[in-house]
């Protein structure tokens, strides 16, 4: 496997924490398959890193086990210090499905007071409604706070789901696929906000994806492919060693490197 590698700055405050996301030789089989094949990676904190790869590589698998709900877990998988699934986590990581987790038939305040008294029970009612004024703020739904969520367009929807994850200020958000199905201006609108919450909240952000211009709004990326990690650099690093001009030219180079190594070790057989 080629594995091209390049740690970028680190950001600011960050160096007395461990990586948001430390992995060592982790393996996640189903029945007889493979899913993940050995994965060694770090997701620096403070930083969007974008998880990109074609539809079937491993990307939601990958995110399933980093959240803890991913079972045949095997290597070391460590997040936010802990083991990951460890229940101190809990708090800790906000996590949108590719589905939008909200509720039709409730508004969009209904829905962020609901999920906030999951998440802690136990917080005075007046905090948690403090929580979802502002988290309503940050993903600029205000003025939709009262609309059922059935009745939303599809990028207010991804909006809920995002403003769900931010309850009780997460230090990591697990972002699976969240632009899937928007048009550019909505993947657009929706990256800026993934870029002010990691400015505003200091927060770490892993996004996975499959459309490859989404690489180049990303801090730092895992490039995957087949249940590996073929490269893992920012988008800069990426196209300077592979000599391209976009991280899609880079990712399908590093594709034929690979396919070439593969090709070379079954012939030396």
């Amino acid at each position: 496997m080629v594995n091209y590698s390049s740690e970028p700055p680190q950001a600011p405050g960050s160096t007395a924490l461990p990586p948001a996301v430390q992995a060592t030789g982790l393996v996640v089989t189903r029945g007889p398959r493979t899913v993940l094949r050995g994965l060694d990676f770090t997701v620096p904190r403070g930083q969007i890193t974008g998880l990109l790869g074609p539809s079937g590589c491993g990307k939601s698998t990958l995110m399933r086990s980093i959240v803890g709900t991913q079972a045949k877990v095997t290597g070391t998988l460590d997040v936010l210090g802990s083991p990951a699934g460890h229940p101190t986590l809990r708090t800790r990581i906000g996590y949108v499905t590719q589905a939008p987790s909200v509720y039709d038939d409730l508004t969009v305040r209904q829905n962020l007071d609901y999920f906030g008294s999951v998440l802690d029970p136990a917080r005075p009612t007046a905090d948690r409604r403090t929580d979802v004024e502002r988290v309503l703020g940050e993903v600029d739904l205000t003025s939709h706070a009262d609309a059922l969520a059935g009745n939303l367009s599809g990028g207010q929807r991804n909006r809920v789901s995002l403003a769900v994850a931010l309850l009780g200020a997460p230090e990591l958000l697990v972002l699976d696929e969240p632009t899937v199905g928007l048009d550019p201006v909505l993947r657009r609108d929706l990256w800026q906000l993934f870029h002010a919450v990691a400015a505003d909240r200091g927060a770490t952000l892993l996004i996975s994806s499959h459309v490859m211009d989404e690489a180049e709004r990303c801090h730092r990326l895992l490039l995957m492919r087949d249940g590996e990690i073929l490269a893992d650099g920012s988008p800069e690093a990426l196209r300077t060693r592979t000599g391209s001009d976009t991280v899609e030219a880079a990712f399908l180079h590093l594709v034929d490197a690979a396919a070439a190594q593969s090709c070379a070790k079954e012939t030396a057989r």
